[in-house]
C-alpha cells in the first residue's frame, strides 16, 4: 500500500553524500540515512551502538518526503542528544549498550476507555501484520534528514478509545539510572516528560518510530519506541517511552520546567522568533559547509500550519 499526500522531489543518488566521507564533527558531520522497524524484528536481541544487524521485515513507502539528501546512518547514530546517557553528542553511542530494550512495557492510561500495561511488541505487532509500518523521511529540526520507520501515533491512540476529556497526550521516558547513567546527574528533572495537543498527536506526520534505515532502532536513537514530530524541534521527540497518558490539562514538559524563558510547550520551528541566546533564522545541515534559511514548521507548513490558525506563534512557542 502506497500513500501519497503530495509530490516532493526525491534526490538522485549523485546528490547523496557517501557515508564514508568524514568531516569535522563540529561543522561538517557526514551525511547519512535512516529507516524503521517491524514487530518480528523488534523481538530479537539488544540493539548496540554499532549498526544493528537486525533488518525490518517490510517497510512501506510513507506519505511524506522532504526531497533532500539523507544524513548518513553513522552520523544519525553517533551524533545524538540523549541526556539520559550524557550531555555530549557522542555519549549516547558510547554508553548505549547499558540500555535493555527487551523486555519493555508501555503503560497507556488516563482519559481512555481501554487503559493498560502492554508489552511493546504487543503494541507494534498489529501494525506489522497490517503492513502499516512505513518510512517517514523527515527533516529533523537540528539539521539532519532521517528516514524513520514507524506507525502513526494517532492510529495507536484510537485503539484505546480516548474520551472527550482527552485534550493532550503526555509521554514519559524510562527512569532507571542503571540503564541510563546520565540520570545519575541532576542536569534535568528526571524522568523526561513531553507532551502534545491531541490534534497534533493525531496528525499523520506524528509517528512512533521503531527503527531507522531499515534496521531496528538503535539504543542511542531511542529504542525501543520513540516519538517523531518532524515540524518541531528535536527535543520534542521523546525517546525510550514507557508511559503514554491522555490528559485534560496541558502537561509541563521537561525543558519547559528546566528553562521556561527559553522553551515552551509547542516547540514549533519558527525562524522568525530567536531563541534568547541565539538566532534561529538560519541553520547548517550536517554535512554542509554553508548555512541555509530555516523553514517555517521545518518545511512542513503546508501540512501542519492549519493546526495553529489564529495563534500568536511568538507567544505560544
Amino acid at each position: 500500500m502506497l500513500i501519497y499526500l503530495k509530490k516532493r522531489l526525491v534526490p538522485a543518488p549523485s546528490e547523496i553524500t557517501p557515508s564514508g566521507l568524514y568531516l569535522d564533527r563540529r561543522r561538517f558531520l557526514r551525511l547519512g540515512a535512516g529507516s524503521v522497524i517491524g514487530a518480528a524484528a523488534l523481538a530479537r536481541g539488544l540493539a548496540t551502538p554499532a549498526r544493528a544487524a537486525t533488518k525490518l521485515p517490510r517497510v512501506l513507502k510513507g506519505p511524506y518526503d522532504p526531497g533532500e539528501a539523507l544524513t548518513p546512518y553513522e552520523s544519525v547514530t553517533t551524533y545524538n542528544n540523549f541526556y539520559e546517557f550524557g550531555t555530549e553528542k557522542e555519549d549516547p553511542s558510547q554508553l548505549a549498550a547499558s540500555l535493555r530494550p527487551r523486555p519493555w512495557k508501555v503503560a497507556v492510561e488516563g482519559e481512555v476507555s481501554k487503559p493498560g500495561l502492554f508489552d511493546v511488541d504487543e503494541l507494534i505487532r498489529p501494525f506489522a501484520i497490517e503492513e502499516r509500518i512505513y518510512r517517514l523521511r523527515c527533516v529533523e529540526a537540528w539539521s539532519m534528514v532521517i528516514p524513520w520507520d514507524g506507525f502513526p501515533l494517532g492510529a495507536l491512540l484510537k485503539r484505546f478509545e480516548p474520551t472527550s476529556r482527552a485534550k493532550y497526550v503526555r509521554f514519559e521516558t524510562l527512569y532507571d539510572p542503571r540503564q541510563f547513567p546520565g540520570q545519575n546527574r541532576s542536569v534535568l528533572d528526571w524522568p523526561y516528560v513531553e507532551g502534545l495537543r491531541i490534534d497534533e498527536a493525531m496528525h499523520p506526520l506524528t509517528i512512533l518510530a521503531v527503527g531507522l534505515y531499515g534496521d531496528v532502532l538503535p539504543n542511542q536513537d531511542g529504542a525501543p519506541l520513540r516519538l517523531v514530530v518532524p515540524w518541531k524541534y528535536g527535543f520534542k521527540s521523546i525517546k525510550s517511552i514507557v508511559k503514554i497518558s491522555l490528559v485534560e490539562q496541558m502537561p509541563l514538559n521537561t525543558w519547559q520546567r528546566a528553562a521556561p524563558r527559553e522553551y515552551g510547550f509547542y516547540a514549533n520551528v519558527n525562524p522568525h522568533v530567536d531563541h534568547p541566546r541565539w538566532s534561529q533564522a538560519r541553520e547548517r545541515r550536517i554535512g554542509d559547509f554553508f548555512k541555509r534559511d530555516t523553514l517555517m514548521f521545518n518545511g512542513y507548513a503546508d501540512e501542519v500550519a492549519s493546526l495553529y490558525a489564529g495563534m500568536d506563534l511568538t507567544r505560544y512557542f
